[in-house]
């Protein structure tokens, strides 16, 4: 691996950082357009029940009110992110027959302010007929339960299954058998900025919408669906995004309601949520029920593994088919398992929509695999590092099927976390209260499935050159946080030898950035949008490349280079002149065409998951009060591969933004919710840890190169949300004997445990 970078591997500042620090940004919520209005969603108030009658008539007449639309307004186009199966898009604009939650959408209205639209609201009489609700996964699957959509009448809206080697015979070859029932809760995303949009339709029939949004490709498609409108004759723009982890990226009701809205008055319309109705009817990570039974040989083998999750979905689908199958991916992952089966069962309930969310999937199956290495060790007299180690995969392992492991630096972060946080003498030594444990992760770079059933590339990008010497890169890439445009521009300022600070961003606007991208999910932008620039540099480089061998007569196109802003031949640098120099030349050869490259990428017969994954280890420190049962943790340490870092500095932020969510779900966030209700409707209910919670800790960097990713990068950051709850919940038992299957961990479960309550 080359190591000759002057941009890539550098710690560069964030390109938004000063903007977003000066207050400058400017989201969604801070656009007005002339002649604005103001939406507000009605919301239902029973989780099941059949709608007998709407009357708008009193909310109509509301002096102010300018539109009111309910389901017989729309054309009742069901949409969903799953484009591939028709049947799993269950969701419609508006509730027509029925509600299915506490807080599906029934009806909404624009007004001349805020005020007056939700004053409109409470003038709107929805008549229901109520029905009796499932709100678990085993009162919906139980027989009699009600039927939530008529399509399944079990309420198991899909199966996904995975399946090779003999596990009888693997269990019948096991020294020990560990069968154990796991269940893991439901979080919000809990980003700052709350879902907010505004729509404005032109005197030309087309739309423009500006929304907080991860997928601005997947809302202009949905909306076009919905609305019965070309895809061209629709504008998406993604402003500044403040923050999103999945939460972002799908088509959402208020964005088709401002979309049609608009339409129909004509006058722009925004909707900007409330964080109540974030936390109570948002989408949110699926709760699960988790049953694995996993054997090993006497010395510590894995030799079968049979995984069933069942996804509590919540009332429509959502995210949740691709949630249902990266589940039994990750329960295969990390260590070598020959034999093994997956169940995944995607469950409808009459809760609020599970979707997408930091890790999709990866968090539930990682909790009960990790949890299982650390009960086999103990009940095999193994420290739980040996039994990582013997079981550990490394480069060119396979999951029959699923995926081939093309770099790994697994075993290398098993090794260096041990030695980092000094664990062989910690674990054998600390005293009553004081415990250390361990928790690992493998996760995807990006998937390989096309479920949205796109016709064009996963992504793409356009690069313009200019005798400035400055270049312009156009990409539908989304930043909502993470960082991809300085990463983005840091890719393309190596490639052309140039400074970030002469690159030109534009991204996220459907009518000016190339027509492909799906988005920012899967940690996916890195090395998919990463692979697209690097391309369409290319095509910049063979064509200065050209002219600049001819003006020298060197007859060495292959043999030349872009650095320090200049273009020159490698074995004579001083036959070269400035890139700007070099693209003015370009230009007058092709009698004034525009020097342009383009690049896309796809991913093909890399496996049916993702092409590349990273891998990791985190251990956490912790002291339990034995009398309140109260967890601090001290100390959490991570050893992470993620091939080559394209800006340290950022992996280093989105590393302690992993342990900072994986904090809240090991410890302290979850929803109270009593016959679908949610009641933990504000910050003060819903506990996110704060800045003082966070506890020290230091990150290392396994060194090692992907060559499926731009530069040998891959994923970093969201896979690292995952080891976190399992490394607490080991150190946790390590302390006190207590060992938690049911997050969170909180102190009452410690107490509990160990027999005070």
């Amino acid at each position: 691996m080359s190591t000759n970078f002057s941009v890539v591997g550098k710690s560069l500042p964030r390109s938004d950082a000063r903007i977003k620090a000066v207050g400058a940004a400017r989201y969604c919520d801070d656009i007005i357009r002339p002649g604005m209005l103001f939406g507000k969603i009605l919301r239902s108030p029973v989780a099941h029940a059949k709608i007998l009658n709407i009357d708008v008539s009193k909310a109509k007449a509301l002096p102010g009110v300018k539109s009111v639309i309910t389901a017989d307004d729309t054309l009742k186009i069901r949409f969903g992110n799953w484009r591939l199966v028709p049947e799993s898009q269950d969701e419609l604009p508006l509730a027509t027959d029925k509600v299915r939650f506490i807080g599906d959408e029934v009806a909404a209205v624009a007004a001349i302010d805020k005020d007056i639209a939700e004053e409109a609201l409470s003038l709107i009489k929805v008549d229901y007929e109520e029905l009796p609700g499932a709100f678990s996964v085993d009162e919906s699957m139980a027989e009699g339960a009600p039927v939530i959509h008529e399509a399944n009448p079990n309420n198991i809206s899909l199966q996904r299954k995975i399946d090779y080697g003999d596990l009888d015979q693997g269990f019948a070859d096991s020294h020990l058998i560990l069968d154990n029932e796991f269940t893991v809760h439901a979080t919000s995303h809990a980003y700052m900025e709350p879902c907010s949009c505004v729509a404005e339709y032109d005197h030309d029939g087309r739309l423009t919408i500006w929304t907080s949004t991860q997928t601005p490709y997947f809302v202009q498609c949905l909306l076009a669906q919905t609305l019965g409108m070309r895809e061209n004759d629709i504008r998406v723009i993604k402003p500044f995004v403040g923050g999103g982890f999945g939460g972002k990226m799908e088509l959402r009701k208020w964005e088709f309601c401002a979309a049609f809205m608009a339409r129909e008055t004509g006058r722009p319309v925004k909707f900007t949520l409330t964080r109540s109705e974030e936390l109570t009817t948002g989408r949110r990570r699926h709760p699960m029920k988790i049953r694995s039974k996993i054997g090993f040989s006497k010395d510590g083998i894995i030799l079968a593994k049979e995984f069933t999750a069942y996804l509590d979905g919540g009332a429509y689908n959502s995210m949740g088919p691709t949630a249902a199958f990266l589940c039994g991916n990750f329960g295969g992952m990390l260590y070598r398992h020959p034999n093994y089966r997956y169940n995944g069962y995607h469950v409808y309930t009459n809760k609020p929509p599970a979707g997408a969310m930091r890790g999709f999937g990866a968090p539930q199956a990682l909790f009960v695999a990790e949890t299982q290495m650390n009960m086999a060790a103990q009940e095999l007299g193994m420290d739980p590092l040996d039994i990582r180690l013997k079981n550990a995969m490394v480069t060119g392992d396979e999951i029959p099927g699923v995926a081939k492991i093309s770099s790994c630096g697994f075993k290398e972060s098993l090794l260096k976390v041990a030695e980092m946080t000094n664990w062989r003498e910690k674990r054998k030594n600390l005293k009553k209260g004081q415990g250390i444990g361990i928790g690992c992760y493998s996760f995807i770079s990006g998937g390989v499935f096309n479920w949205f059933n796109t016709r064009y590339n996963f992504t793409r990008a356009e690069v313009r050159a200019f005798d400035d010497g400055t270049v312009h890169l156009l990409t539908m890439a989304s930043d909502i946080g993470q960082g991809c445009d300085t990463v983005l521009r840091q890719i393309l300022a190596e490639e052309l030898g140039l400074e970030v600070k002469d690159i030109r961003l534009t991204a996220a606007d459907t009518a000016v950035t190339p027509q492909a991208d799906l988005g920012t999910w899967g940690s996916r932008v890195t090395l998919m949008a990463g692979n697209a620039v690097r391309k369409a540099a290319a095509e910049i480089k063979e064509q200065l490349f050209k002219v600049v061998s001819m003006k020298f007569d060197l007859n060495v196109i292959h043999d030349m280079a872009c650095k320090d802003g200049r273009i020159y031949a490698k074995n004579r640098p001083d036959r070269g002149i400035d890139f700007g120099e070099a693209v003015r030349l370009a230009q007058r050869a092709n009698r004034g065409d525009p020097i342009i490259g383009y690049g896309s990428y796809t991913p093909r017969n890399k496996g049916l998951v993702t092409p590349a994954f990273s891998f990791g280890a985190q251990v956490a420190e912790v002291e339990v009060d034995l009398e309140t049962g109260a967890i601090e943790v001290k100390e959490m340490n991570t050893a992470h591969d993620c091939g080559t870092p394209i800006n340290p500095m950022s992996v280093e932020g989105q590393l302690e933004g992993s342990v900072h969510m994986g904090l809240g779900y090991a410890l302290s966030e979850q929803f109270i919710m009593k016959g679908g209700k949610t009641l933990t409707s504000t910050f003060l209910d819903y506990k996110i840890p704060c800045a003082e919670d966070m506890p020290p800790g230091k990150s290392v960097h396994i060194d090692t190169y992907e060559p499926e990713g731009p530069f040998g990068a891959k994923e970093a950051g969201e896979g690292l949300v995952s080891p976190t709850a399992p490394a607490i919940a080991d150190a946790v038992c390590h302390a006190t004997g207590y060992r938690c299957m049911d997050l969170p961990i909180t102190p009452e479960k410690v107490l509990k445990g160990l027999g005070k309550l």
